[in-house]
């Protein structure tokens, strides 16, 4: 049988979830029905604009009809789990194979992605050994529970705030054997966590009366942006610019190093020639890199500095954050190697003008130094960040680079993930409680284990 492989180009938000939603179960179900009845209109016309574009309803009709003869009809579908950027992937059993199904929805409950190929099972070591024990017990068999699939020479370094107090949790996997080791000084990539950084530096100018959120990014430029588009700091901070998670002159053929070299140059000819707005702007949500990257980009020319300068003076001298770090040069053995999911080093990634949307090296120990900043109300930029600007839906809101998810005893949880070619990070912190889980891992987690724990042991420390 021939290998079925299928995609389109997703735009995807974040990930916020963890367990399936309302949504995806109705439009998992409807596609499953619609696809063993031969509706292949019906499916169709669930796509969004994007998808319909992409693949026509001819094209459409072949690759269903292909599947079909190839895998038979869907016997049951089973939800496994939001993989990175929120797509949702499904353990199908068809009559002649299982595979996996990833789907994505914009917010229109449209599928804006659809993904199809050969199901791998999880390959866990059955004779791992979990050497944890000098950690208090239920967090050592949470720790090992959510990491022991990783791969020979995975980190894990884990920050937990409670109770005034940051305690550390490292971990190393070598030989089979999950070990306890003293990382909370290592660096590792901290990824699209750095939006956080780059939404509270534009914070603290917006403290300091030297720009509003409602200004015009615009202003800073001189040329006019394509379509004579207008784009407000506060858009591009809280994903509401319209613009697309990537911009379409970034050459992805570099995957080890993909923001390498796009520069100014590039930026600028996207902005005069290529800008387009997939949403309109302010009224939906659209996880954004590119927006990001711009953000910071605009706040350092609005200073005629650059970003890096303000963020090392306005964030990283002010909370004492010592050993974060805007490259990966020059950082000797501090610096954790970044992993595959296959447990191969892999290169690190260097930003230029994208820098704002996931460039930042850190440690726990510095995150738990910024985490404990929020605490403090006295720090009225960091607030900031934290105000509600967009409702995503019903429970999910966004401030400024936060997202806001509400708990199960109805306090807000701020959140955000970051993951790299060889790295993936989680922080999650309860204001209210001034509690925090922190976690930085030098391997790429393609099923999101990082984000998990930290949701686990966020519940194991907030009161009930």
């Amino acid at each position: 049988m021939k290998r079925i492989l299928f995609f389109l180009f997703l735009v995807l938000s974040t990930n916020l979830l963890s367990a399936q939603t309302e949504k995806y179960k109705i439009a998992i179900e409807n596609f499953q029905s619609n696809y063993n009845d031969d509706k292949y209109d019906a499916v169709f016309n669930c796509f969004s604009q994007e998808m319909k574009k992409a693949l026509p309803i001819e094209k459409t009709k072949q690759f269903l009809t292909n599947l079909k003869s190839q895998a038979g009809n869907i016997k049951s579908m089973e939800f496994i789990n939001y993989q990175q950027e929120t797509y949702a992937i499904y353990k199908t059993k068809f009559e002649k194979g299982v595979f996996a199904v990833n789907i994505s929805l914009n917010g229109q409950n449209q599928i804006n992605g659809l993904f199809i190929k050969p199901y791998e099972e999880s390959t866990e070591a059955t004779n791992l050994v979990n050497t944890l024990s000098n950690y208090p017990k239920e967090i050592a068999e949470t720790i090992f529970s959510k990491s022991k699939d990783f791969p020979n020479n995975t980190q894990l370094s884990i920050a937990i705030i409670q109770n005034e107090k940051t305690n550390y949790y490292g971990i190393i996997k070598i030989n089979d054997t999950i070990k306890p080791a003293e990382n909370q000084k290592k660096i590792f990539e901290i990824g699209s966590i750095t939006k956080v950084f780059t939404s509270a530096v534009l914070a603290s100018l917006v403290e300091d009366k030297k720009i509003k959120l409602t200004d015009a990014v615009n202003f800073y430029y001189p040329f006019t942006f394509k379509g004579n588009i207008k784009i407000t700091f506060e858009s591009l901070a809280n994903h509401t610019s319209g613009l697309p998670r990537l911009p379409e002159n970034l050459d992805l053929s570099n995957k080890t190093n993909p923001y390498k070299n796009y520069g100014k140059a590039e930026l600028e000819e996207y902005l005069k020639n290529l800008l387009k707005l997939e949403n309109e702007t302010s009224k939906t949500y659209l996880y954004s890199n590119l927006g990001t990257g711009l953000l910071g980009y605009t706040l350092g020319l609005s200073q005629k500095t650059n970003f890096q300068t303000l963020l090392q003076k306005k964030i990283f001298d002010k909370y004492e954050m010592r050993n974060s770090f805007t490259s990966s040069q020059r950082l000797g053995n501090s610096l954790t190697k970044g992993l595959n999911k296959k447990g191969e080093i892999v290169s690190n990634w260097d930003f230029d003008v994208l820098f704002g949307a996931g460039g930042i090296l850190s440690t726990t120990e510095d995150l738990a130094k910024f985490v404990n900043a929020q605490f403090n109300p006295k720090n009225k930029e960091l607030e900031l960040t934290r105000k509600t600007t967009f409702q995503i839906k019903d429970d999910t809101k966004i401030g400024l680079g936060w997202h806001k998810l509400e708990s199960t005893n109805g306090q807000d949880l701020f959140w955000h993930n970051g993951g790299t070619g060889g790295y993936s990070s989680s922080i999650v912190m309860n204001v209210e409680e001034k509690t925090a889980v922190i976690i930085l891992s030098n391997v790429f987690d393609i099923n999101d284990r990082i984000d998990a724990l930290s949701y686990e042991l966020i519940k194991k420390i907030t009161k009930k």
